[in-house]
């Protein structure tokens, strides 16, 4: 098929540029300073008081499941939002830059079939990132405390609690909210990919996508804004942790996913349009 050859020369174009590689060292890197500090006495101290004070074994809770959620939990929207953010809002950005899309349009294809192959591209990119993160950390993690053990799930911003002591079930819950966390990641590059649609430096985009982001995180953790948390962008990305409830609730997961890729349809849209009105030419 056409499409699956044009995917796959996108894929080679994208990870052959060394930002696109950035983020997998600099996870990496996050994931040993995290490990260093569980490893301490006074982190530790702290997990087991957290731990118990819920009526739990800390042995069993302090583990490789645990320690994973909790990387995930606490880097990947404020660390891997901006590789996210560099990679989208460069894929197409940086092509009409360097004056490749001259060239590229030379040949017989359409603008939306390009800009289809690019987001494809970054969608595969954003959801297999996270897999990474989630793999490589908990390889870490079981290098440091071994593999048994139950997960010990608590966010309290979005009310949830949960504590599976079987090793399986938390392995199928942490894979499932690594999925999670995939799709929604997905709609901060459909952000940045509509702004590397522009007329727009490659920087500026992953810049201004950066500022949407963080400036709805900061606006929804005022007390007034409250009443309507639900409007904001994050708290429908913040979704996937409702995949780690005792009980899952299929209504709000359903409701915020169809939300964020209703935006993502509009988001590629928007920027298909403004594509369609440049002039690569002169």
């Amino acid at each position: 098929m056409i499409f699956l050859q044009q995917l796959r020369g996108e894929l080679r174009k994208l990870f052959a540029r060394p930002r696109t590689w950035m983020g997998y060292g600099a996870f990496l890197i996050m994931e040993v300073v995290i490990l260093m500090v569980y490893k301490l006495e006074r982190s530790q101290q702290h997990m087991r008081g957290l731990v118990e004070r819920n009526g739990l074994e800390f042995g069993t809770y302090y583990s490789s499941l645990t320690i994973t959620f909790t990387i995930m939990l606490l880097s990947m929207f404020l660390l891997g939002s901006i590789y996210f953010a560099l990679v989208a809002g460069d894929i197409v950005a940086k092509e009409n830059e360097d004056g490749n899309l001259r060239m590229v349009f030379a040949r017989p294809i359409t603008r939306l079939r390009l800009l289809l192959v690019k987001y494809t591209a970054i969608c595969l990119y954003t959801f297999s990132f996270v897999f990474f993160v989630g793999v490589s950390g908990y390889a870490m993690a079981v290098w440091a405390v071994g593999w048994e053990g139950g997960l010990f799930v608590m966010e309290p911003k979005m009310k949830v609690f949960a504590a599976y002591p079987e090793w399986s079930e938390g392995a199928t819950r942490l894979a499932l909210s690594a999925a999670g966390i995939g799709i929604s990641m997905i709609t901060l590059s459909s952000i940045a990919f509509m702004f590397s649609c522009f007329r727009i430096k490659p920087a500026a985009a992953a810049i201004i996508t950066l500022t949407i982001l963080f400036v709805d995180m900061i606006l929804q953790n005022f007390p007034f804004f409250k009443p309507y948390e639900s409007w904001f962008v994050t708290w429908r990305m913040s979704a996937w942790v409702y995949l780690m409830e005792q009980q899952i609730s299929w209504p709000k997961i359903v409701e915020s996913y169809s939300v964020l890729v209703g935006l993502n349809v509009s988001l590629f849209t928007i920027g298909w349009l403004a594509f369609q009105t440049r002039d690569f030419k002169t």
